[in-house]
């Protein structure tokens, strides 16, 4: 079975002896948008500050939550804000191109991971 956000917060969740009204208390949100979450059904990925609370509350690690979310980090946040003030036509072209067409997307993405290899 392949890990998901939902699965690994109620995993972890349970692991704490936390119920989900005790785990939504302390990260403030409602304990049915918490189910949502743990049964992928949220109609939106969590907020950073929520990724970050859950991270915290149940010893998980951020990064890899917010990767599961599909929130990207808010450095690269930034990163994508000045490429589309630098590039405000060009940009939207470029994700579109990356989404459909998946060959590229994966030859994009094997370049740029060879490049930071070589560069560390």
């Amino acid at each position: 079975m392949s890990k998901t956000f939902g699965r690994l917060i109620r995993e972890a969740r349970q692991g704490k002896g936390f119920s989900q009204r005790d785990l939504a208390k302390l990260v403030d949100v409602s304990y049915t948008y918490l189910s949502k979450l743990e049964n992928s059904r949220a109609d939106y990925p969590p907020k950073e500050e929520i990724i970050q609370l859950l991270a915290h509350h149940l010893g998980l690690d951020v990064e890899e939550l917010r990767d599961l979310a599909g929130r990207i980090t808010p450095e690269d946040t930034q990163v994508v804000k000045e490429l589309y003030q630098k590039y405000p036509t060009q940009m939207p072209v470029f994700f579109r191109q990356m989404r459909d067409n998946p060959e590229l997307a994966q030859k994009f993405i094997q370049e740029a991971n060879q490049t930071e290899i070589e560069e560390s």
